[in-house]
């Protein structure tokens, strides 16, 4: 149990770690300057949602609940790996691709499909970038999670 919480709280440093690096020094920028925000062809919707429509988000203008939250959810994610990892081929590599798979198909893609597709309009370039930051999150917070959960076997 204290090994999933752990693993978990790793998750959630590597995810909040990973969307820092990504969507925020790239994405939006520290000055919100970054490409999802000042691209030509970016919707209109998506920009008025991130700079002017109130509330602005949480994540730009008050993180501290949604790194906490990102944290909670990995907990949970750390505790579904613990139930169906066994099932996996051994190794940190091998288990944490497959939960960084599992966290992309499952929440990722479902949420660039279902967001910014489907309610802002946004266009496929932009998405598809967005998807290759949440492919470098799922992967840091898949292997964070597998590096905690498998310690005790790598070096057994």
């Amino acid at each position: 149990m204290i090994r999933t919480i752990l693993a978990g709280l790793a998750g959630g440093l590597a995810t909040n770690m990973a969307m820092l690096l990504t969507f925020r020094g790239i994405g939006f920028g520290w000055d919100g300057q970054g490409i999802l925000l000042t691209h030509p062809t970016q919707s209109k919707k998506l920009i008025a949602v991130w700079t002017q429509l109130e509330p602005l988000p949480l994540v730009a203008f008050n993180p501290a609940p949604i790194i906490a939250g990102l944290i909670v959810l990995a907990v949970g994610h750390a505790f579904i790996y613990r139930a169906i990892a066994a099932g996996w081929p051994q190794g940190v590599m091998a288990r944490g691709v497959r939960m960084a798979g599992l966290l992309f198909f499952m929440s990722y893609l479902f949420w660039e499909f279902f967001t910014p597709f489907n309610q802002f309009g946004e266009p496929v370039p932009l998405i598809l970038l967005e998807l290759v930051f949440w492919a470098v999150t799922a992967l840091a917070e898949g292997l964070a999670i597998a590096w905690v959960m498998e310690a005790k076997r790598a070096r057994a």
